[in-house]
């Protein structure tokens, strides 16, 4: 548990403070995380392991166009890209993803881009995560309520956070060029 907690604070998760409120049920999503953090450690995997500092803005200019302040990449390996590339492999792959989808399958995936796809549903329909990335692109989606009150009943992952994942991707990839993930080394 302890180097699972390290890890992930190296990822980027940083609500995972206290040791003694885990145990197994750790990997289930038996720990609370902020969305932003879990952006960031899916990033790690869309980067082969690299983690990059968070910018909310890249640089400011006058009206001239001269820089007045701005920010540097602050890079740093935290996993071996060997198994990033499988976690990958594994949620990138439609064909296992499928049967778990069903009739949502159309909103995971995208004609010609590889998307990395996970989602997610805490006990009760309180939450409902959906993180995908591109191997430049992350985007994270929660859906419930405010006051921690239980979603309608069925309301999960699939049927409340996907369509607003997918709606939002399926803009935002025409902004990017074709990329694909690299692919597992094999031995």
């Amino acid at each position: 548990i302890e180097d699972t907690i390290k890890l992930a604070q190296k990822m980027g998760i940083t609500t995972l403070n206290d040791i003694s409120r885990y145990g197994l049920s750790l990997v289930l999503g038996g720990g609370e995380i902020k969305l932003i953090d879990l952006v960031n450690a899916y990033a790690v995997f869309s980067q082969e392991g690299i983690k990059h500092n968070q910018k909310i803005i890249l640089k400011i200019e006058d009206f001239s166009g001269k820089i007045i302040e701005s920010t540097t990449d602050q890079a740093v390996k935290v996993i071996d890209s060997q198994y990033t590339k499988l976690i990958t492999d594994i949620l990138s792959d439609g064909e296992a993803r499928k049967p778990l989808y069903q009739n949502s399958f159309n909103l995971t995936t995208f004609e010609g881009r590889q998307v990395a796809l996970k989602t997610g549903t805490s006990n009760d329909y309180i939450d409902a995560w959906t993180i995908g990335y591109t191997p430049n692109l992350v985007v994270g989606v929660w859906a419930g309520n405010n006051n921690n009150a239980p979603m309608q009943k069925q309301a999960g992952s699939i049927l409340a956070a996907l369509p607003i994942w997918n709606s939002f991707i399926n803009k935002t990839l025409n902004n990017f060029p074709v990329e694909f993930f690299n692919d597992i080394e094999k031995e």
